[in-house]
C-alpha cells in the first residue's frame, strides 16, 4: 500500500509542471508536466529530439477513462507562429519517469538519436542546397569550403553543383 502511495506522488526532478505564461489566452494545463517542445523556427536538433523524445515515452496516450496521459499541445504564438510541446499528465508515472531520465541525459549529451538527427540535418541541407542556391552560388560555396567536400568522381561533383544533393558538412550549411 505504501509503495502505491509513493508511485502516485512521483515528482520528476527534471520536468516542471505547466505554469500559465504572461498574457496567455489558451487552454489551461495545470495537471501536466512540460516535457519537450518545438516551434516553427526550431532547428534540426530540437525537431529531432521532439520526435524521438515522444517515441521514447511511447507516443501520445489516453487511459481507459479517455484522460489524455501524453499529448502534443499545439498553440499559436505571436512571435514564432506556432508552438508545440509534449504534455505528460501527473498520473502517467511510467512516462514521467522515462521523460525525466531523457531530460537528464540531454543535459549531458544534447542529441537523443544521432542517426535520426543526422538524417534530418542532411535532408534539410539537401533542400537548402537545391532551393536556395543557384549553380553559380553552389560553385562559389564549394570553392570557399573545399575541405568539406569529398567527391568520388566527376559525376558526383556535377550532381552536387546541379543541386541534386549536398555532399559537404550538412551542419555547416543549415546552421
Amino acid at each position: 500500500m505504501q509503495n502505491q502511495k509513493t508511485e502516485i506522488n512521483y515528482k520528476p526532478e527534471n520536468l516542471k509542471l505547466w505554469e500559465i505564461p504572461n498574457n496567455y489566452f489558451g487552454e489551461y494545463w495545470p495537471d501536466y508536466y512540460v516535457y519537450l517542445g518545438q516551434t516553427r523556427d526550431s532547428d534540426c536538433l530540437e525537431r529531432s529530439n521532439f520526435e524521438c523524445g515522444l517515441l521514447e515515452i511511447g507516443g501520445e496516450k489516453t487511459d481507459d477513462n479517455d484522460l489524455e496521459l501524453v499529448l502534443i499541445v499545439r498553440e499559436n504564438h505571436w512571435a514564432c507562429g506556432w508552438v508545440q510541446w509534449i504534455a505528460i499528465h501527473k498520473t502517467a508515472i511510467e512516462q514521467l519517469k522515462r521523460a525525466d531520465e531523457i531530460i537528464a541525459a540531454i543535459e549531458l549529451y544534447p542529441v537523443l538519436d544521432d542517426e535520426h538527427f543526422s538524417e534530418l540535418e542532411q535532408t534539410e541541407a539537401n533542400e537548402v542546397w537545391a532551393n536556395c542556391y543557384d549553380w553559380r552560388e553552389r560553385i562559389q560555396y564549394i570553392r570557399e569550403h573545399r575541405t568539406e567536400f569529398e567527391f568520388n568522381c566527376l559525376n558526383d561533383m556535377l550532381a552536387c553543383v546541379r543541386g541534386k544533393y549536398f555532399i559537404g558538412y550538412a551542419n555547416e550549411l543549415v546552421n
